[in-house]
């Protein structure tokens, strides 16, 4: 089969009943009777994915990187990678990687410091061709977006060739390279994206998706981290195929609100609709320290530049929230949460940091030294509810 044809790509049939609500009441019998309805239109659906986006611009501004494991972040012992080439790949370097791990597996890596700007001038470059398609553009990141090209500005029948043309125009425009997943909705266009990096688009057709899902690793399934992934192990859930032969109200039993979407996109089906002003559930800062923390003190004083930039981001876009989480990460890496809620929503810098020097303070005696801290705001004012994933959209203040 060709996929980038996808049965001639019109998409039409697939589209399945309504996601459930999560009345408690709500039976398999009733689900069995939603799937009686008549599909409405089928969607068309493309996910871009910028290949290795940090360390292809980087290799893109600098010839003598070409070809060079590259990764993009500290070089320091206490660094992290941000962003790593095809090249680093290669050698197991990827993104969220210690550093000095990295350097180990490839010793002839190449370290770059990011540079934010650069990455989102390239990237509003890529979001102007995408808005000469369709105005249904939902950024995921500075690298990736969803795109929902059914009814399009230029009047294309078939969406596997508007990737392809913009994908030409991304190349043309910023000498950098976009894989593209296409299918008729958000999570499998997502899945779709990954089957043929770099520089490649692929389709998954509606007569494709039920075993194309059924043969997945729970652990690649979008919205399934690691931690929901460790406890679908743990209930004998490893595939697909595995996690479609669960009821709905087995997985709403063990996996809340988020179980009836698991539940359809083991079935290929997801009606989330793209959204062009995706709603952030939380913003946060943290830091990496060049030297293991061990007292409070020292804690609560490099504390205060990370809420710093909560607050001022905060102040900046009116965002205010209620939840506030501090993050803390072990020497050994290991790394745990503490977080607390307020009947109204946290008004004042002060207020995080109030909030988060007593959830310091309740983790003392600390059982090892400490060599990341971290705050969050969540429970925003902004928020609206969303379901299937592990953690919401986030912004997250670089230092």
């Amino acid at each position: 089969m060709n996929t980038e044809r996808m049965g001639e790509l019109k998409l039409w049939g697939m589209q399945g009943p309504a996601m459930p609500d999560t009345d408690p009441d709500h039976t398999q019998a009733a689900l069995a009777s939603d799937a009686l309805r008549e599909p409405a239109r089928q969607r068309k659906v493309i996910h871009v994915d910028m290949d290795a986006f940090y360390a292809s611009v980087e290799q893109r501004d600098n010839p003598a990187l070409r070809g060079r494991p590259v990764a993009v972040g500290g070089s320091r012992e206490r660094g992290v990678v941000a962003a790593a080439s095809y090249e680093a790949r290669r050698f197991g370097v990827h993104s969220a990687m210690p550093s000095v791990t990295a350097k180990r597996s490839c010793p002839e890596l190449v370290f770059v410091k990011p540079r934010f700007d650069v990455y989102k001038e390239v990237s509003l470059q890529i979001r102007a061709i995408f808005s000469e398609y369709t105005s249904l553009i939902e950024p995921l990141s500075l690298d990736e977006a969803y795109l929902d090209v059914t009814e399009n500005l230029k009047g294309v029948e078939y969406a596997t060739q508007i990737a392809r043309e913009i994908r030409a125009r991304i190349w043309d425009e910023t000498s950098l390279t976009a894989s593209a997943g296409i299918s008729v909705n958000k999570f499998l266009s997502k899945m779709a994206s990954d089957q043929n990096k770099p520089n490649g688009q692929f389709v998954i057709t509606p007569d494709m998706a039920p075993s194309f899902v059924a043969s997945l690793r729970i652990g690649k399934f979008h919205g399934i981290g690691q931690k929901t992934e460790e406890k679908m192990n743990r209930l004998g859930i490893f595939t697909g195929l595995d996690l479609r032969a669960k009821s709905v109200d087995f997985l709403r039993q063990n996996f809340g609100k988020s179980g009836i979407y698991y539940y359809w996109i083991a079935r290929g089906i997801d009606e989330r609709p793209v959204q062009p002003d995706r709603v952030r559930k939380s913003v946060g800062a943290e830091n990496t320290f060049e030297h293991d923390l061990s007292s409070y003190e020292e804690m609560t004083e490099v504390l205060a530049p990370i809420i710093d930039k909560v607050w001022n981001h905060c102040a900046r876009t009116g965002i205010r929230g209620r939840t506030v989480t501090l993050k803390v990460k072990y020497q050994d890496f290991q790394q745990i949460t503490r977080s607390r809620s307020v009947q109204d929503e946290v008004q004042s810098r002060d207020g995080i940091a109030r909030i988060s020097a007593e959830l310091l303070a309740g983790l003392f005696p600390m059982p090892r030294p400490v060599r990341l801290l971290g705050v969050s705001l969540s429970g925003l004012n902004t928020e609206a509810d969303e379901v299937g994933t592990d953690d919401g959209p986030q912004l997250s203040l670089a230092f």
